[in-house]
């Protein structure tokens, strides 16, 4: 094979990658950004701030959530694998990626979005339990697809909503997620190459998503929250240690999210670098508006649906605020690891998940090298299991049964080992791309289905105000615009009407 042959491969995929960038910044720059802000503050006016008035109701609504599935999934595990699909490497490699890209005011844009991202959680996912419906084995199915053909009507574009949440979701975010374990491994100790990280992906993944939803829920229910707790615990200790530095690292976010300081704008420049790897990072890691939570928020057996979109709306509180805000402080109070003034010129292979773990070791020290492994792997099985978790959702609603079930199952764990062991810029562009389809689709689908959730909440609304837990009935309740699914919201004596 000649020079100009071998040669020919780099030039198609430098070419396919600058094409898909474009598209990529395009659809972020121009469309979703627009999109998310706009229906974001659409929602919160329509609702009446639900995210700040109800956030007590959220808080208690989770501590209560852990019973009452009569055999099914209940309200807490469908929380959990929400959340377990949430915090993931976009709380890691993500919040990295934007604060060097866009500065550290990439992390107030997050947090932006993230505030504004409440209400589209609680009205996505209300919808997903409205417009359910009653799966095998007392379980439920809900979720984008679903409030497409039940609450518009329209069947082809649920379909087709279906099959790009499979791919996107099921194959491409897998693959991602993988991909940057097996990165930090490799990084941590050479020796253990990529391939044998993903078999080991294969011996963990397969057997607990060929058992399905309700095993999936089952591991989900333990394994996000503490992940979670142990990683902000983590920060809270970096914090106090460097309580003096913390006044002018939020400073710096201040003003680099105004374009306050040259220094701190990032590598693409200005406000606008903040503002867009912010507003992108930020979507990536809590997932609202996207139309994936739903998938699990419609699992759940609740007795009102405004209760599940209380609850996984306190999961965008979580990932972002909470978490993500925790990933950012460690980085830019790590000033011997990070500094915006030199880090873009380093080697990018540093960038990302790698950093977040050299950040945390500059903090606490040379040990902390291994636990952070763990808690890198446990972040990416548990977003590898949400995945599942949302994309066999759409696997039942294009009529798969348990046989279809299973050979998903096998495709997700292959897609598993895959990221381990492909270089996956392409599959990057392509995830961010798909996912901002997604995006694109849910957010037009749940403006023009809010009359539902407005109704919803006034119902609940009603019923809390007079001390009563609140229990929804879907058919012939004056507050809504219609009657439900058939065999699911039926009518019941111990649910009060006004």
């Amino acid at each position: 094979m000649n020079a100009a042959s071998a040669a020919q491969p780099d030039t198609l995929q430098s070419q396919v990658e600058s094409l898909l960038g474009q598209i990529n910044n395009a659809l972020y720059t121009y469309i979703l950004i627009i999109l998310l802000v706009g229906v974001g503050i659409y929602l919160t006016v329509r609702t009446g701030g639900v995210q700040v008035r109800h956030f007590g109701t959220m808080v208690t609504s989770i501590l209560r959530s852990r019973g009452g599935a009569e055999g099914g999934i209940s309200s807490f595990q469908a929380f959990a694998v929400g959340l377990a699909a949430r915090v993931g490497i976009g709380n890691i490699a993500g919040v990295a990626l934007a604060i060097v890209a866009g500065g550290p005011g990439a992390l107030f844009w997050m947090w932006v979005v993230a505030l504004i991202g409440m209400a589209t959680s609680f009205t996505e996912s209300t919808l997903a339990q409205i417009f359910k419906e009653r799966g095998r084995d007392f379980t439920f199915r809900g979720g984008p697809a679903y409030y497409i053909a039940n609450g518009l009507g329209q069947r082809v574009w649920a379909r087709v909503f279906a099959m790009l949440c499979i791919i996107s979701v099921g194959i491409t975010v897998v693959m991602v997620q993988t991909n940057s374990l097996a990165g930090v491994i490799n990084a941590t100790v050479p020796s253990v190459q990529p391939w044998m990280v993903g078999v080991f992906m294969v011996m963990l993944t397969g057997p607990v998503v060929l058992g399905g939803l309700k095993a999936v829920a089952r591991l989900t229910e333990w394994m996000a929250p503490v992940m979670a707790l142990v990683y902000v615990v983590a920060t809270v200790i970096v914090i106090v240690i460097n309580l003096p530095e913390l006044p002018a690292v939020l400073s710096s976010i201040i003003r680099g999210a105004f374009g306050l300081e040259q220094a701190l704008y990032g590598t693409a420049g200005g406000i606008l670098a903040a503002l867009l790897h912010g507003v992108r990072r930020g979507l990536f890691s809590n997932e609202a508006g996207l139309g994936t939570v739903p998938n699990a928020a419609g699992t759940a057996t609740v007795a009102h649906p405004v209760r599940q979109g209380l609850i996984q709306s306190f999961g965008v509180f979580i990932d972002t605020i909470v978490v993500c805000t925790a990933t950012g402080l460690l980085i830019l109070l790590a000033t011997k690891t990070y500094s915006p003034e030199t880090y873009s010129e380093e080697n990018t292979d540093a960038v990302g998940a790698v950093l977040t773990q050299r950040a945390v070791v500059e903090h606490l020290g040379q040990w902390t090298t291994w636990p952070m492994v763990v808690l890198i792997f446990v972040l990416v099985f548990s977003t590898v299991l949400g995945c599942y978790s949302y994309s066999q959702v759409n696997v039942n609603y294009l009529g798969g049964e348990r046989r279809s079930e299973q050979v998903f199952g096998l495709a997700l764990t292959a897609a598993a080992y895959g990221g381990c062991v492909l270089s996956l810029p392409i599959v990057w562009a392509l995830t961010d791309i798909a996912l901002g389809l997604l995006g694109m689709i849910n957010l037009v689908v749940i403006v023009r289905l809010a009359p539902w959730v407005i109704g919803a909440l006034r119902d609940f609304q009603a019923q809390y105000a007079r001390g009563i837990d609140p229990v929804f009935v879907g058919h012939s309740n004056p507050h809504l615009p219609g009657d439900v699914v058939p065999g699911v919201w039926e009518a019941s004596d111990s649910a009060p009407r006004d």
